[in-house]
């Protein structure tokens, strides 16, 4: 067992990270609010899936509240709600996580059994089909989105091989053919200690919370009814080319009001961690905020948008520099224009050390405010260790933007936003 306590320079952050002879990593933090959070983060989503199985990660998520051998269906949430503490899990393309949030008298009391919810899932027959069916009503109201529809379009385009190109719902189709058997060796295969990083954080000291949720995983893996395979190797793990030309898609949408553009260049990921923080500062710089230079010129002077925002999307494998508006559709030609402009421009000269300082003020407010309670520190150290498999970076990014000068944006806006080789998907309504 190996312990370590992370405390990066000027940070108010200061966890400690232990690794379990069973592969699993716990991170700890004692902080003075009246809760604890334990959230369970799994180092797998959607990208592991093949396209026969996709969706599976989502549909387990569902399922993992459906019993075990110990604990009827429901009785996890009943046991949870008699005490006024709450639950939720999310799944991604990189991640699945489960938490928990409870007063710290009630921890010892809960965290075994979200533990064991999560490892000893036993997927009956009959709840599989029931949970089948909201699945499936959730994709049909995905669809019914226009703002998803114009995401999953988008990811369609921007990626040819890698499995962030697929829905992290998955299709219908592969959903209604799917079997409980292939989930359970699906949560087998995954559902590992190895892949697990239990983080909590709360009022309650570090060594205990350790404790806590050591003894609970023990205790879990004592019933569990099989062994667990070795996990596949990764489908796809090199990143996508760049662009090399101008791409672009064009879909009739006969429900929207307005058109849809997105912009997109393939960009570094989390595999390149580094090369990151200069463009999160660009997508503030051009669009976040309402003195953004995007928002500012093509909505707030111009009228061209009725929103538009940016994003630097970062995968662990890939990341996607991601340009969204809303508009009129008589008006694409020229905001795609205006894009392109705003973008040559920061090419040419770099950005005033007063804009830069606007996203420094952002992101560390964003950090601390970030940083309030026990779930958003649990989420945070979650997030990085089980994707990236490090939680300095979770500690170190406001330092990182702090460091960042015109020059350095300038220098990533040219080497990976290039004018002439981008994807644009386009969805317009019916004429």
């Amino acid at each position: 067992m190996t312990s370590t306590l992370v405390n990066a320079a000027a940070s108010v952050n200061a966890p400690t990270l232990r690794r379990l002879p069973n592969g699993l990593t716990i991170i700890a933090e004692q902080m003075p609010v009246d809760a604890v959070n334990l959230s369970l983060w799994m180092g797998v989503g959607s990208a592991v899936e093949t396209d026969e199985i996709n969706g599976m990660a989502h549909f387990l998520e569902h399922m993992i509240f459906k019993g075990t051998q110990s604990l009827k269906s429901g009785e996890f949430e009943q046991k949870i709600e008699q005490v006024g503490a709450v639950t939720n899990a999310a799944t991604s393309q990189d991640y699945t996580y489960y938490y928990i949030t409870t007063a710290p008298q009630d921890f010892a009391k809960l965290a075994p059994l979200q533990v064991e919810v999560v490892r000893n899932a036993t997927i009956p027959d009959e709840a599989f089909e029931r949970e089948r069916s909201v699945v499936l009503e959730e994709i049909h109201r995905s669809e019914d989105n226009a703002r998803r529809r114009t995401y999953y379009r988008s990811m369609e385009a921007a990626f040819e091989r890698l499995p962030y190109r697929r829905p992290v719902l998955g299709p219908a189709s592969v959903i209604e053919q799917l079997r409980p058997q292939q989930m359970r060796d699906f949560h087998s295969t995954w559902y590992r200690p190895q892949s697990t990083t239990a983080s909590v954080v709360g009022n309650l000291p570090v060594e205990q919370l350790i404790e806590i949720v050591a003894q609970s995983f023990d205790e879990a893996e004592a019933r569990a009814q099989s062994s667990r395979p070795t996990p596949p190797e990764a489908l796809v793990s090199e990143p996508e080319a760049a662009f090399t030309a101008v791409g672009r898609q064009l879909h009739i949408d006969e429900t929207l009001q307005q058109a849809r553009l997105v912009m997109m260049w393939r960009v570094p990921g989390m595999a390149d961690l580094s090369q990151t923080y200069a463009l999160d500062a660009l997508a503030a710089v051009l669009g976040q905020g309402r003195t953004a230079r995007f928002v500012r010129d093509l909505r707030e002077e111009r009228g061209l948008v009725s929103s538009i925002s940016v994003s630097n999307m970062t995968y662990v494998r890939q990341g996607l520099f991601y340009i969204s508006a809303q508009l009129p559709s008589e008006n694409l030609e020229a905001v795609e224009l205006a894009i392109l402009a705003h973008i040559r421009q920061i090419q040419a000269e770099p950005i005033s050390e007063a804009e830069l300082q606007r996203v420094r003020v952002i992101v560390a407010n964003r950090y601390v405010f970030g940083n309030e309670t026990p779930s958003d520190r649990a989420s945070l150290y979650g997030y990085y260790q089980a994707v990236l498999g490090d939680l300095t970076p979770a500690l170190t990014y406001p330092a990182q933007i702090q460091a960042l000068t015109p020059q350095a944006l300038q220098a990533a806006s040219q080497q990976y936003l290039p004018p002439d080789a981008y994807q644009a998907v386009i969805l317009k309504p019916a004429a």
